[in-house]
């Protein structure tokens, strides 16, 4: 069992709201717009510009529902990986898959739209139950944000998504370490859980990279 401390929900609370992710992306593109991004590395921007979205969105709604400080200070953050790869979209001319960035579980994608649905309905069952739900999302991100890097081929793009995987990093161990206080043993849902106690046995990481 991971022997984590109230006094480190507190720290790490601190560094949500005292820390950014780096979202300045470089200057602006000026070899053709897109044209110099694979199809791969395109279609993985606007998928992440969502993902991102679908965290904030279900954390600010288990907030509502809850009043949990943790929902809410994460979900700042979220909001901050959003912004980062919104600077990546401009850069290279890319459209914008949100249309409107103040909605609440609304998505072009139609999969993200169900998987907030669902994790809502999820988190609502239960406190703790909310909490397992940002671990899960927090999981999620990290995998799809490593294969996103692993298919990247600029480095802009790899900086950005290795201060999201920093953030996704740091928001488990938050969640983890309330749902230990609660008395429950964090077991992996998405990583496999080598990977997942990796983490949990790592400090938290701080600055940018």
């Amino acid at each position: 069992m991971y022997k984590t401390k109230s006094i480190i929900i507190t720290a790490l609370t601190l560094i949500f709201l005292t820390t950014t992710v780096n979202v300045y992306a470089g200057p602006k593109n000026t070899r053709g717009g897109s044209g110099s991004l694979s199809a791969t590395e395109i279609d993985s921007l606007q998928f992440m510009r969502e993902e991102e979205k679908l965290a904030r969105d279900v954390y600010l709604t288990l907030y509502d529902v809850w009043n949990v400080e943790i929902f809410n200070n994460i979900a700042s953050s979220e909001q901050q990986h959003m912004d980062a790869i919104k600077s990546l979209l401009d850069k290279y001319d890319l459209d914008d898959p949100i249309t409107d960035v103040n909605s609440i579980g609304n998505f072009d994608n139609s999969a993200l739209g169900d998987l907030y649905v669902e994790l809502v309905a999820r988190g609502e069952g239960s406190a703790i139950e909310a909490l397992w739900v940002g671990g899960y999302i927090e999981e999620l991100d990290m995998r799809d944000i490593q294969n996103a890097i692993d298919e990247a081929n600029h480095a802009d793009i790899i900086n950005v998504y290795e201060n999201l995987l920093k953030g996704s990093r740091n928001h488990l161990r938050a969640f983890v370490g309330k749902i230990e206080d609660e008395g429950d043993v964090y077991k992996a849902q998405e990583l496999t859980q080598d990977e997942v106690d990796v983490i949990l046995n790592s400090p938290v990481e701080r600055g940018r990279n």
